[in-house]
């Protein structure tokens, strides 16, 4: 089993209860920012279905210059800005990389 240079992150973005759409909202601006990111492979975003209050960022970046790029970006630093009011505190990122399985 080869080693990937992927870099995954799993976002658990905890919402102020009752906020969670809000946050959602907050987010399509970077959602609609990294299609134009080469080195973002997916970027999806996921409510949860147990918990009201809360979202998952699932995120595959090609490397870990391309994580660097998205989290430095502007985009990034806005849509920080436009959650302020909504979250219940820090996203909680998971950095994780691809081992093996279907997809890869």
């Amino acid at each position: 089993m080869s080693e990937s240079t992927e870099i995954v992150v799993i976002a658990k973005i905890p919402c102020q209860p009752g906020k969670r759409d809000e946050a959602a909202a907050g987010l399509q601006q970077i959602l609609d920012h990294v299609e134009s990111e080469e080195g973002t492979l997916r970027y999806v975003l996921l409510k949860d279905t147990t918990d009201a209050d809360l979202l998952w960022m699932y995120e595959v970046y090609r490397d870990q210059a391309a994580f660097d790029a998205h989290a430095g970006s502007e985009a990034m630093k806005a849509v920080g800005h436009a959650l302020g009011g909504v979250l219940a505190g820090r996203p909680e990122l998971n950095f994780t990389s691809p081992l093996g399985g279907k997809g890869l």
